[in-house]
């Protein structure tokens, strides 16, 4: 078995991107959390309110033997749109920035790799940033495994969620827990 290694992305509202990401085979936790900005300890509040600097964002711990860093990007440029800037959908500001933030220098390598395929997907349209890992903020205990719980019941989450799991099952069925 190989040593778990971890991939931290954003790709809009954290629930939606950690719901797909708890899918995915080879994947052993995904954790909701904050990156990107300059306040310490930043609350799910002022993260929402944009001053913060923070990316809603993923830690998704992964085992390498299973699931290679360059399939979870094309999962990731998969299943959000990285052609929006600051926003998914109804999500706007930069806490809803599409960004990647590799952790060394083989995955910045493979995120420009990425960026190249998803741009080739989308008439290089792609506005992903590749960003410094800096400090990850955890985010509320109320906000894991949101999907599995709460999420079920929320609105914005039935609208939102489903789609993004039917793109990963139909485009990387093999990938998916789930069928």
């Amino acid at each position: 078995m190989s040593e778990t290694q971890t991939a931290i992305l954003a790709g809009g509202c954290f629930w939606c991107t950690e719901a797909v990401f708890n899918d995915v085979v080879g994947v052993e936790k995904v954790e909701s959390g904050y990156i990107g900005g300059a306040v310490e300890n930043p609350t799910y509040k002022q993260v929402c309110e944009g001053t913060t600097g923070h990316a809603e964002a993923i830690k998704v711990s992964f085992d390498p033997s299973v699931i290679s860093y360059a399939d979870l990007l094309d999962i990731f440029f998969g299943t959000h749109d990285p052609t929006q800037l600051n926003r998914q959908g109804n999500d706007v500001g930069t806490q809803y920035r599409s960004a990647i933030f590799p952790i060394d220098p083989e995955q910045h390598e493979e995120a420009i790799a990425a960026i190249g395929r998803a741009n080739v997907d989308h008439n290089d349209q792609v506005v992903t940033t590749l960003e410094s890992p800096g400090v990850w903020y955890p985010a509320e205990d109320y906000h894991q495994e949101y999907w599995e719980g709460e999420g079920q019941r929320n609105p914005y989450c039935q609208a939102v969620i489903p789609p993004k799991l039917q793109k990963l099952r139909k485009s990387f069925q093999a990938r998916a827990k789930s069928a």
